[in-house]
């Protein structure tokens, strides 16, 4: 891929890294996560993707929001994607920014890599950004915020699989995960209650007399049992094939070079923040 320059280390923490094959054309997934208006359907990181311009150079300024109940956090970026003709794969390079106090992502920036393998297409992204909210983001950054973005995006990442190798629906997978989701939660819950209806059924000391004892160990053992299963049932059962999962990704690159950005990073312009002051908390 030519030069490489490093985003490991910025003074936010380490980048998040996320990997996933899918089994589609280049130039079916390069719509699906390049084009403005399908992009937010599958990435939960964005609620719209508005363009708002195109540079000299070819690369597009936009404007970007995540709606909230009653208010959109919104930033701007420029992003510059282009494919490699010789080797087959493509890039994607990206800056961002926001001052909006509410937003946990401060400035950042971070890359897309589209790597042909046998078995379909290496999809890779790496990005960083420095924490947002002040103190407060800092502090919470490592612990929650960025891992929370990093399941978000490998999420995200297997809806958008799911989309270009099965046609399946962004919102379809997505209600798909819901449901899965609150099916096990109620067997978990179910799981519980019925281990508690064992506790609070064991018999005091004082009544704990033969032959009677045996029956109330054999019931004690059942619910035991039978709470157990439940449980594992709600954890282990194995998922519908449309229920996105964000363990399907990698989140360790295999090589040096799937964790390096682009070197058309370095030469990418800031986002136009005139722009963006506009639209801070403005509503979708």
């Amino acid at each position: 891929m030519g030069e490489t320059t490093r985003t490991k280390e910025t003074r936010g923490g380490r980048q998040i890294y996320v990997e996933i094959l899918v089994r589609s054309s280049m130039e079916n997934l390069w719509e699906l996560s390049q084009d403005p208006a399908l992009h937010p359907r599958w990435d939960l990181r964005f609620s719209r993707i508005i363009p708002t311009g195109v540079g000299s150079d070819g690369h597009l300024q936009f404007r970007y929001e995540f709606q909230l109940p009653f208010y959109a956090i919104t930033g701007t970026g420029t992003s510059l994607g282009h494919k490699t003709t010789a080797s087959g794969q493509a890039t994607s390079v990206l800056k961002f920014s926001t001052s909006n106090p509410l937003s946990p992502i401060g400035p950042g920036s971070g890359y897309w890599r589209y790597i042909p393998v046998d078995q379909g297409i290496r999809f890779i992204t790496g990005y960083n950004y420095a924490p947002g909210m002040g103190a407060i983001g800092r502090k919470l950054d490592a612990r929650f915020i960025r891992p929370g973005l990093g399941w978000a995006t490998a999420l995200s990442f297997d809806r958008l699989r799911l989309w270009a190798e099965s046609g399946v629906d962004p919102a379809q997978s997505r209600n798909a995960w819901f449901l899965d989701a609150a099916a096990r939660a109620a067997g978990l819950a179910g799981a519980a209650a019925v281990l508690r209806h064992g506790v609070a059924a064991r018999p005091r000391a004082a009544s704990f007399q033969y032959p009677g004892s045996l029956k109330e160990l054999s019931a004690r053992a059942s619910t035991t049992a039978l709470g157990l299963s439940l449980g594992a049932l709600a954890l282990m059962l194995p998922s519908h094939p449309t229920v996105p999962k964000a363990k399907r990704c990698l989140r360790q690159p295999l090589d040096r070079d799937s964790a390096e950005a682009p070197a058309s990073l370095k030469t990418l312009p800031d986002p136009d923040h005139g722009n963006q002051r506009r639209f801070v908390g403005a509503r979708a």
